[in-house]
């Protein structure tokens, strides 16, 4: 939806007028001035300030939201930016978010306090979607530009952009478009006004003319400097996923607490097991504890050695490595039934150390409940007084303990203390178990496990189960019960389309699912054509979300058809093209991943009680925190902290996670990062054409609080 609130003509002289204010006197001495790392975000409500502060909160830099629709809301004046600390001048926030240019009335003293402010101690402002217009240091687009959408239009990072505040981007930015029928992208393309200190950092075409309108550009201006985004966007699209890191970076000149990774993990369940296949006729996988008909035969899918070295060669080829969740039981078997040969095993077993590898218990039991499977769908089996039947410490502990004696004795490289149960069972699962088995937590602890994998699409937080800690993984909807693509499409189009169409109904009763079937895919291209688009997009999303959980497919996805390819090829082929090298994919085993998001958690819990105070005077940034809490920033390539770099090189800056030990952590800066740099490039009239006409054409009313989109 696209949504435009205009308000009452403004002429140019009159708005204008309100935003030149008297500046602020400065600080006696504004260079020895403390600038807190923390983001004054001002909303009005709308997704464009609601992404930015997503953004923040993803990474865990600190920040404070005003609420402008709120009656109670605080004031902002000058008491509430700045004040003193120990007889020195404090800026209590490092860079101001607000929902446009001026989202104030007329002659608003807050507004002039945030100028003041801004100019006073060189603080940055971002206007989260605005209107090109004369005041944001461009055109109105009305005057060879353009205002409409940009759906499926790819725009371009510029040259001062590459070597500013996108540079970890290789140049184009692709905005979505995923509906004929849907506006996703509104936008106002435009260039700036004659004389005005504007640089474009990200462009896209004007159509119907020769030139480009900027997207994203900084404009100097007053002794201010303003981040001018004239696109509306929310915090799950593509383009604005792309564009987040360099907003936060430009908004915080690369200086600011938190820190971001686009990671990406794929675990392939089951190796050495074999998954049952999903049956068209009856609609349902013979062998499941679901599947009664009579008529079911199971038809199992298992890799062969040539699948293996598939993976192999494509692992080399990619740069990436799978984790393989393996269940012994499945080699041992195979053997028992083939005269002790299994070439599948001897096949992985040969080439062990091209993947990681996850204890995923030897026999693959379900490990809560007893299950009844006298009913569909099954149910807990009760003792004769109403109590559950759990599944035993033992018969959990063994199930542990055998699978990683088997591992252990076929060479493959473990990490003990990783878990991923058969179906995540143990863990509690809707609407059959509604808590843990009260026995997984000590059989974990039997067996050292400190992270147990669980299934995001249920349980989206991480948790404590005892010792251990969950690390939720997202599920890929390619399927267990699925080699083959038509098989895929085939159970999709079940799952997907209503009963009148032939399948399921789903979604008819759940109205909420967004995947839902206008007609059943085509068997022989619905693969290629809908579900291999589609989840490249969802797991892309995670990718660029700074969001490391990993996802997980299944063995059967990696034989026949070898359907997981595609899904795989597509998130990293697009990732190649959208990032610079200096912004690698990470690929993290599951006890770092499982890590990474226990940190996140302790260090938002001290931002949100307020044990966090980060500031930076000078080339100087001081970091307090409780004792036992790492703090993750991120700061400028050269930072140091006591005479050695700082943190990792990634996306152009030095980031990760210091242990503060209760003591103060403190980084020097670059002597250039103290200070802000001039822009080079002043907007002007392309040569040989007339300056703009800068009046507000008659009639046209801009939009002061720019619309939502979606």
């Amino acid at each position: 939806m696209k949504r435009t609130f205009r308000t009452t003509l403004v002429t140019t002289g009159a708005l204008i007028a309100a935003l030149c204010v008297p500046a602020a006197a400065a600080p006696a001495d504004a260079a020895d001035a403390r600038v807190d790392l923390r983001v004054l975000v001002v909303t009005d409500g709308g997704p464009a300030t609601d992404a930015i502060a997503a953004e923040l909160d993803a990474a865990g830099t600190p920040y404070t939201e005003i609420d402008l629709t709120r009656a109670d809301r605080p004031v902002i004046d000058a008491g509430y930016l700045a004040d003193t600390v120990d007889g020195r001048d404090r800026a209590r926030f490092q860079a101001v978010v607000l929902p446009n240019d001026n989202p104030f009335p007329a002659n608003s003293p807050e507004m002039a306090a945030l100028v003041a402010y801004e100019r006073a101690y060189d603080i940055p402002q971002v206007d989260a979607y605005t209107y090109a217009r004369p005041e944001a240091g461009l055109q109105y687009p009305v005057f060879g530009g353009y205002s409409g959408s940009l759906d499926g239009v790819s725009a371009r990072i510029t040259d001062a952009g590459r070597s500013g505040p996108f540079g970890y981007l290789d140049g184009a930015v692709p905005f979505e478009d995923n509906s004929p029928t849907v506006g996703e992208s509104y936008a106002y393309l435009s260039t700036p006004v004659a004389g005005a200190d504007f640089t474009p950092y990200v462009e896209a075409a004007i159509p119907g003319t020769g030139r480009r309108g900027s997207l994203v550009g900084e404009y100097r201006h007053d002794g201010r400097r303003e981040l001018v985004v004239t696109f509306v966007y929310n915090q799950y699209q593509q383009q604005f996923r792309l564009l987040a890191r360099g907003i936060v970076a430009w908004m915080t000149d690369g200086i600011h607490l938190g820190a971001s990774r686009n990671y990406f993990a794929v675990h392939v369940d089951d190796v050495f097991a074999a998954d049952d296949r999903w049956n068209s006729t009856l609609n349902c996988t013979p062998g499941d504890v679901d599947c009664t008909d009579p008529n079911a035969t199971p038809d199992p899918i298992r890799m062969v050695p040539a699948d293996v070295d598939h993976a192999v060669a494509w692992q080399r080829e990619r740069g990436f490595t799978l984790d393989f969740a393996y269940n012994g039981a499945g080699s041992v078997d195979h053997r028992e039934d083939n005269g002790g040969a299994d070439p599948l095993a001897d096949r992985l077993l040969t080439e062990r150390g091209e993947f990681r590898w996850i204890n995923h218990t030897y026999t693959h039991a379900f490990l809560g409940c007893k299950q009844d499977t006298a009913v569909v769908p099954w149910r807990c089996a009760t003792n004769a007084d109403g109590s559950v039947k759990w599944v035993s410490r033992n018969d959990i502990a063994d199930e542990i303990a055998a699978n990683r004696v088997w591992g252990r004795l076929a060479g493959l490289p473990l990490d003990d203390d990783e878990l991923v149960t058969g179906e995540h069972s143990g863990l509690r699962v809707l609407p059959q178990q509604t808590v843990d088995n009260p026995n997984l937590a000590p059989a974990l602890a039997d067996n050292g496990v400190d992270w147990l994998a669980s299934d995001n699409s249920r349980e989206p937080d991480q948790r404590r189960v005892g010792a251990a800690t969950t690390v939720p993984r997202y599920p890929m909807n390619i399927f267990y019960n699925a080699g083959r693509a038509a098989e895929q499409v085939d159970e999709y189009n079940w799952i997907y389309t209503s009963r009148a169409q032939g399948g399921s109904g789903i979604c008819e009763d759940n109205p909420a699912t967004t995947t839902c079937l206008p007609a059943p895919l085509d068997l022989a291209t619905g693969y290629a054509d809908h579900i291999v688009p589609l989840e490249r997009q969802i797991a892309l999303g995670h990718v660029l979300a700074n969001d490391p959980k990993p996802h997980f497919i299944h063995q059967s996805n990696l034989a026949e058809d070898r359907i997981a390819y595609p899904v795989l090829d597509g998130v990293l082929d697009a990732y190649d093209t959208l990032f610079a090298s200096n912004t690698p994919l990470v690929n993290l085993p599951m006890a770092d991943i499982g890590a990474e998001l226990q940190r996140r958690a302790a260090w938002r819990a001290a931002v949100r009680d307020g044990q966090v105070t980060a500031y930076r005077i000078g080339t100087t940034v001081t970091v307090e925190g409780p004792a036992g809490v790492t703090v993750p920033a991120t700061m400028p390539d050269g930072t140091t902290r006591a005479g050695s770099a700082f943190g990792e090189a990634y996306a152009g800056d030095r980031s990760g996670w210091t242990a503060s030990a209760g003591a103060p952590l403190t980084l020097t800066l670059p002597g250039s990062a103290a200070a802000s740099t001039a822009s080079d490039t002043v907007g002007s009239a392309p040569a040989g054409e007339p300056a703009p006409d800068t009046r507000v054409p008659e009639g046209v009313a801009e939009p002061l609080s720019p619309g939502a989109g979606s």
